[in-house]
């Protein structure tokens, strides 16, 4: 009886240990809002945009803070391309995601160069700049 309990023991150890490694791996994995490129729409923004943009002032690229429903070329401040001040485009999602991707694809000859390659960010710095805007 002694004997068999303690052959339990090492078993039964073994399983629970296997068990709690299972649970601490998994916990350590990236949920998908952890994922590489998940992260908040401002901090992309900063990360991404600010090189180039400001929410509240022109610097190379105009000012975009109310973009989100503001047609193209628009910002009074801001020397636009030709191209982008004959765009008749309004941003909203679709067409922020097509600039962010491809800027040549919604107005070409305009003179941004940039592109957002992963999906996750466009979207979460797109739902950022909506989420500014009084619209």
């Amino acid at each position: 009886m002694i004997v068999g309990k303690i052959i339990r023991r090492p078993a039964t150890s073994v399983a629970v240990l296997v068990a709690l490694s299972l649970v601490a791996l998994w916990a350590v994995q990236p949920s998908e809002a952890e994922a590489p490129g998940a992260q908040d729409g401002k901090t992309l923004f900063e990360k991404r945009c600010s090189g180039c943009h400001a929410l509240d002032a022109d610097h190379e690229g105009p000012r975009l803070r109310g973009v989100f429903g503001r047609p193209a070329g628009q910002v009074k401040t801001f020397k636009y391309s030709e191209a982008l001040q004959k765009a008749n485009v309004t941003w909203d999602e679709a067409d922020l995601e097509k600039w962010l991707t491809d800027t040549e694809s919604v107005v070409p000859d305009n003179d941004m160069g940039f592109r957002v390659p992963k999906q996750e960010e466009r979207t979460a710095i797109i739902a950022y700049l909506k989420s500014l805007s009084t619209r």
